[in-house]
């Protein structure tokens, strides 16, 4: 019998578990037809609330819950690497514990990965209840992305996804700490499948996803996966080398034929600010490049995990440390 592992990142979401599992547990019973064996894994990513105890009162109850408690909060990318290294089953379906990703999406995803499709993601038709701006904020986004990248990084596509076990051994194998897991996606290949799906409004809670984090993300996102910032600064450098080059140019021969009266103070100083404020910005690009080489370098685990609780993990990566059953 197949097993079919439902990863679910969970930080400070204690209020909407309970209907999280009603829903997983009713959708399963639907399709009696399915006949899988079931692990729903919860990666507790370092919760300030009661979402652990949530989670451990919902195992006494059903062995089929199981969890991974991370010792502080990593960041949901390292917590999906955790579900990643932890997850037995032969296929893993990736969701949010805010109930925005329907359960029932995740039978139309196996039956494309039934047909032989490897990665099955959710491309969400609606963005529920997001503001205006952060909607055209996330459509900018994508196209600058799409522009700076060389592999396809899908709009409207998050971590909502089914991944046959192919691709989660290929995704293990990516133990980067800076991780952007939308663009690991599109870099392990595999054959990909896509299904529409509207986006819920959350049932409870309040989003961790910050102005400041978003934009966090987003540049982690460039910087990843492209050097194209890095381009930029060069060919924005070059122009105004040339510029002011010809502007020299012109300024040794206007001496020559009219002399040199004292003028051009304000001139002067915005060209001087002008050429600062270009420096500063390459030197900043420059620094978000660096910072990622020095966190590389350190070469520490994604993550360290506190307890676990569940199947026997498959792997004996050394990130899995901690209590296991």
């Amino acid at each position: 019998m197949k097993k079919i592992s439902i990863i679910i990142p969970a930080y400070n979401e204690e209020q909407p578990l309970r209907l999280l599992y009603d829903e997983l547990v009713k959708t399963i019973t639907l399709y009696p037809e399915l006949r899988y064996e079931w692990e729903i894994l919860f990666i507790n990513d370092g919760s300030r609330d009661g979402t652990l105890s949530v989670i451990k009162d919902l195992r006494e109850i059903d062995k089929r819950v199981c969890y991974v408690d991370l010792s502080r909060n990593f960041g949901k990318e390292a917590a999906m690497c955790a579900g990643f290294d932890y997850a037995t089953g032969d296929c893993a379906i990736i969701m949010d514990a805010d109930l925005q990703h329907p359960p029932q999406v995740m039978m139309e995803m196996l039956k494309f990965w039934e047909e032989g499709y490897e990665d099955v993601y959710g491309k969400r038709n609606t963005r529920g209840d997001e503001s205006w701006l952060r909607k055209c904020l996330s459509k900018l986004y994508y196209r600058v992305l799409q522009k700076a990248t060389r592999i396809e990084i899908l709009e409207n596509v998050g971590d909502f996804r089914l991944l046959d076990r192919k691709c989660i051994e290929a995704l293990k194998q990516l133990r980067e700490t800076e991780r952007y897991t939308k663009g690991m996606y599109a870099w392990i290949g595999f054959r990909k499948k896509e299904i529409i799906f509207d986006t819920a409004n959350r049932i409870a809670g309040k989003s961790s996803w910050t102005f400041y984090r978003l934009v966090h993300l987003a540049i982690d996102g460039i910087t990843s996966y492209s050097t194209f910032p890095l381009r930029i600064s060069t060919i924005i450098g070059t122009i105004v080398s040339v510029i002011a080059f010809i502007y020299l140019i012109f300024i040794f021969i206007k001496t020559i034929i009219y002399g040199d009266p004292i003028q051009g103070f304000p001139t002067l100083i915005l060209t001087i600010l002008f050429l600062g404020g270009i420096q500063l910005l390459s030197l900043g690009i420059i620094g978000e490049y660096l910072g990622k080489i020095f966190n590389e370098s350190k070469n520490r685990p994604p993550y360290i995990t506190r307890e676990y609780k569940g199947s026997p993990a498959k792997s004996s990566h050394p990130d899995h440390q901690g209590i296991h059953e």
